[in-house]
């Protein structure tokens, strides 16, 4: 007989559903038979340690990802939901929670890891080094899953070791903790678990298993969401406390977090250097034309996520491939020879304030570029020569199409926009490359519900050059594990820290600009000295502090960080209460289409920063409080 029991069960309200890896084949089924004998050998324990890798959220399915389709930066067909989509149309209840099994399956891995963690001791034919290096891997998924939960729910109850199977009643109904005992339980996991991972990976097979870098980096992050003001002196979270009348929330804001966290930024980005990692620049091969810096600076933007295990990937998610993300994404009948593609939704659209987000060639917003018609956004322009590597030459297209960054292009197709690939890489003769044609009746235009795109926007970053759409439904995919976290990211989040830390200063700008770089912009001093209507806005705290938040919304736009991100800088309420809009896509002519309607309007409350726990978890579990508002 098994000699513990999963927590959760009695404290938490959850089903012992088991959810299989699709990565590893070999993970220990849940039965106390295979449990008892899991660690009888080293092959055994193997299968036990994917079995905790297998719990990690399948990131590239949008279905699943709240990230993606939970908030305000993608929008989808009607048709197409999912849960995510409702929690982002303002469905989200206590009944049956959008979301809830996440708090079930995440609690589950807890469960499985203390098991590993209980037992690996007794496996005869491992080796210490193995062993050690085992351990550590778990006790970073440990954190990683606490993490997780936290970013979702805020406290929750710290799940350190398994009850045993007498544990009393009272025993089992476990409270939330608070949520700076939440963070320091996560760090200190991590800080257990870095000196026995690995520096890298030098095997293929073991790629996505954790790294010294990858646990550095994920500390990085969660010292400097613990630092964000969500976390840190939230005083509308002043009402949750527990049944005893512990304060889950701390409400007086501390600079030395950000301190901390600056620090771990810094730790991190030096031990990926030493490592070799390097933000990602397209390199041409022999065979290939000789392309212009225009589209080598877009594939730079698009391959740092697309291009699997490229130089600036930290730690990528093997259990969770885009694939289905890339048809979802992808526009329908590229060429107009296969207008007939079915392999391509087009089910993801991002709304028109996305594309607004983006900021002009100047590399400052479009509300501040002194030399940018933003009143005239919303009127048409014909394309020119020197825009044909961006527009079609001689299209038709809308104003705020025109004179935007370099990742404006790579990130977004639209109609007229050139989309690089597909087939077609020769950008010297640009009347032959692809571009959309995406009106009523043209070949990329909406259909019906089930074919998009809803906002007349498509996400081109997520799909890789090289796929090809051909007739019916044939579309080959290059996959790629789904990126947590690249170079960029850490970049952005140590500019972040230190600007809380200690304000502008030249180290802030450092990191900034080398992202910028990297997306063909001038630096920041530049480009706001020379053409921002506020153009010392870099130099104060609150000013740089808007800027880098804009930085990171458009650097990591569609990878999954700006619903957290909105949400961890308090940020959501003002930015997700808003119309979500797009395009008039049931236009046929230029002068009908290019007119923005609304096509839902969003709202977003205090509440809604955290899900709500399932009304029957707080019924079974009576010492477990709901989050406010629910």
């Amino acid at each position: 007989m098994r000699r513990y029991i999963m927590m959760s069960v009695l404290t938490l309200g959850i089903l012992p559903v088991f959810y299989s890896c699709k990565k590893y084949l070999d993970v220990v089924p849940d039965n106390v038979a295979t449990i008892d004998n899991a660690f009888t050998m080293r092959s055994q324990a193997e299968k036990f340690l994917f079995t905790c890798y297998s719990y990690m959220p399948k990131d590239a399915d949008p279905n699943l990802n709240p990230a993606i389709n939970g908030g305000d930066e993608v929008w989808r067909l009607n048709n197409s939901g999912g849960d995510m989509f409702n929690i982002a149309r303002g469905f989200q209840n206590i009944v049956n929670p959008y979301g809830d099994n996440y708090w079930s399956s995440l609690y589950m891995a807890l469960r499985d890891c203390n098991i590993f963690l209980e037992n690996i001791d007794k496996v005869p034919d491992l080796s210490g080094f193995e062993r050690s290096q085992w351990v550590a891997e778990v006790k970073f998924l440990k954190a990683y899953y606490h993490f997780c939960l936290v970013r979702m729910y805020g406290p929750v109850p710290i799940i350190k070791v398994n009850k045993p199977i007498d544990a009393d009643e009272n025993e089992v109904r476990v409270p939330r903790d608070p949520v700076d005992s939440c963070f320091a339980y996560i760090d200190q996991l991590i800080n257990e678990a870095r000196e026995d991972l690995p520096l890298s990976i030098t095997d293929p097979s073991k790629l996505g298993h954790i790294t010294r870098p990858i646990a550095l980096a994920l500390r990085a992050k969660v010292l400097v969401t613990a630092a964000s003001p969500l976390f840190n002196g939230n005083t509308d979270q002043a009402g949750l406390k527990n049944a005893d009348g512990t304060q889950l929330f701390n409400q007086v804001s501390s600079k030395e977090k950000w301190n901390l966290a600056a620090t771990a930024c810094k730790e991190a980005i030096d031990l990926c250097h030493q490592q070799g990692m390097e933000l990602y620049t397209y390199k041409q091969g022999l065979q290939e034309y000789n392309l212009s810096d225009t589209i080598k600076t877009q594939l730079s933007i698009r391959n740092s996520v697309t291009e699997k295990w490229n130089s600036e990937i930290i730690w990528a998610n093997t259990q969770s491939y885009a694939v289905y993300i890339q048809q979802m994404a992808n526009q329908r009948g590229l060429d107009p020879a296969y207008s007939d593609n079915t392999a391509s939704y087009t089910a993801l659209a991002p709304p028109l304030k996305i594309a607004e987000m983006f900021y002009t060639q100047n590399g400052v917003p479009i509300t501040e570029d002194k030399t940018w018609n933003y009143a005239g956004r919303y009127s048409m322009r014909v394309a020119a020569a020197a825009d044909k590597l961006y527009i079609r030459r001689d299209y038709l297209s809308a104003y705020l199409n025109f004179n935007r960054e370099p990742r404006f292009y790579a990130d977004l197709g639209f109609d007229g926009g050139i989309w690089y690939g597909q087939g077609r890489y020769n950008d010297r003769t640009d009347q032959d490359l692809f571009y959309i044609m995406g009106k009523k009746k043209q070949i990329h235009g909406f259909i019906d519900d089930h074919y998009g795109p809803i906002t007349g926007y498509l996400i081109k970053k997520l799909v890789h050059y090289q796929n090809v759409a051909g007739a019916g439904s044939q579309y080959s995919i290059t996959s790629y594990p789904w990126p947590l976290m690249r170079l960029a990211d850490l970049y952005l989040l140590y500019s972040e820290a230190l600007n809380e830390s200690e304000g502008p200063g030249s180290e802030v700008y450092r990191y900034i600009n080398l992202v910028r770089s990297r997306a063909g912009l001038p630096s920041v001093e530049y480009s706001w000295e020379t053409f921002s209507t506020d153009n010392k806005k870099y130099t104060t705290q609150n000013g740089l502090r808007s800027i880098i938040h804009q930085e990171r919304v458009i650097e990591l736009a569609f990878e999954g960080h700006r619903l957290w991100d909105l949400k961890r800088w308090k940020e959501a309420v003002r930015t997700m209460n808003s119309t979500i809009a797009g395009w008039d896509i049931n236009q046929e002519s230029a002068e009908a289409y290019y007119r923005p309607l609304v096509i839902f309007n969003q709202t977003f409350g205090t509440k809604d920063y955290f899900w709500p726990i399932k009304d029957n978890n707080i019924i079974v579990n009576n010492n477990l409080v709901q989050n406010l508002g629910w």
